[in-house]
This record gives structure tokens, sequence and C-alpha cells, in this order.
């Protein structure tokens, strides 16, 4: 499979038009790939649309494609979201790559009151913006047709307040029910997307966990171990893809 290669100002084609990489990305191609006019792209725009086609043009810091098939992929419903905790080190950015590359629908940094790490003032924007290259190229890497958007950091009050609107599952190690034994399509919101909600390294605090859980959230673990916060999150997308016949 050809590599994928993302123009987010793309916003429709058809067979036999020209279409144009540029920046970064043109760069890669002839740069990285030493892809040479006559190889074959695959170019997206990260809201389900791929291109695939022939490179005609290279020059100049731009690489012009020829496109010989479209396709449009619809978003899957219900959405799984990671509301994933700041963790200290990389923990939090391996489990938003896996969660990626795994399918997830959308990313929420949540800062838990456990969270080691903090984005503060100007580091708000800088975290979440490096979320963003980090989903970014684990979408491309894995070839998606929809990049998921990095959304606002929440707070644990924000958090309860979405969990009126979706259904929230918290993974926590002392519940009582198995994630696996949770039904996606049943419930009170079966329609609405699935939130997976992943604490920091200790955990989710008991105060939040009562917080969430009044609000509707429900808890729920993974097995008789348990994971870290980088790997929390991808497992349980694994669970949901396979209940969902998704894999």
């Amino acid at each position: 499979m050809a590599n994928l290669y993302l123009n987010e100002t793309l916003a429709d084609t058809r067979a036999g038009e020209l279409i144009e990489l540029s920046g970064p990305e043109a760069k890669h191609v002839s740069a990285v790939s030493r892809a040479k006019i006559g190889d074959d792209l695959l170019v997206g725009n990260g809201r389900g649309l791929f291109a695939w086609g022939v490179i005609e043009t290279l020059e100049g810091g731009r690489v012009g494609i020829r496109v010989s098939a479209v396709r449009t992929d619809e978003p899957e419903t219900p959405g799984l979201v990671l509301v994933q905790a700041l963790a200290k080190g990389d923990r939090d950015e391996m489990a938003i790559q896996a969660a990626t590359e795994l399918g997830v629908s959308r990313i929420i940094p949540w800062a838990a009151s456990r969270s080691v790490s903090r984005w503060e003032g100007a580091k708000k924007e800088k975290g979440r913006a490096r979320w963003e290259t980090i989903v970014r190229e684990a979408s491309k890497q894995s070839i998606r047709s929809f990049v998921p958007p990095v959304e606002e950091m929440v707070t644990t009050a924000q958090l309860a307040t979405l969990a009126a609107a979706s259904r929230v599952l918290l993974l926590e190690p002392t519940a009582t029910d198995r994630l696996a034994d949770v039904t996606p399509a049943n419930g009170e919101k079966p329609a609405s997307d699935i939130l997976l909600v992943v604490g920091p390294e200790g955990g989710i605090s008991p105060a939040e966990l009562e917080t969430l859980t009044a609000a509707g959230a429900r808890a729920v673990r993974l097995g008789n171990t348990v994971l870290r916060t980088s790997s929390a999150g991808p497992a349980a997308l694994a669970v949901l893809n396979v209940a969902l016949s998704r894999w």
C-alpha cells in the first residue's frame, strides 16, 4: 500500500484532475520517500477523502498528482473517544499515538487531579499542538481517512457535563463490571459517542470517580491486571472494536 500524504485543503476531486502537495508534505515526497515522476501516490484530506494518483510534476517544492481513483468514507458510528489524562514523560503521547492507529474518533486531554504533567498558560496550546502533530503522523502511518481532532483540555467538572450527553466509561481497575461485558449498543444513549476515560499514573481519584459516576459515567475494568496509562486506552479501544464488529 502506498504511503499516505495529507492535503487538508483538498475539498473535492475526481478522476483525471490534477491535485497538489506543497510544503513539508511535498518535501517528504522528494527528500524522504525519494519519489519520482510516474510513481503512485495516495493523498487524503483527513476528513474522509482518499485520492490515488500518479506523480506528474515534481519541482519547486510542489508535487502534482494526476488523480486516477477517489474514495470518500463516512465516519463510524458510534464514535470512540479517548479522554486521556495528562501524564508524565511521554506516556500520554504513547497512548494517543496507539489510540489513533486503533481507530479513535476524537481525543480529549484531561487535567485530572493526580496528573503530574500540567498544561498551564502558554503550555496549554503548546501541549495540544504537540498532540495534534502526533495524531496527524499516526493517522498517516496507519492510512486513516479521518484524522482524529484533539479537542480543548477539560477539567473534571467539564467531563461530568459531557457524561450527561454521551456514554462515559471510566477505566478503573477496582470496578466490578468488566469492559468486555458492556454491550456498546445498549444503555440510555445508544447512538451517542462512547467516551473512554483513562486516568494518570496514580489513577482516577475517589472524588473524581464519585463526581463522574454521579453524572452518569460507568466504571469498568480491563481484566484482573492494572495497565499503564499509556496502554489502558488502546486496550479498551481494541475490545470495543471487536464488540462493534469493526475488526
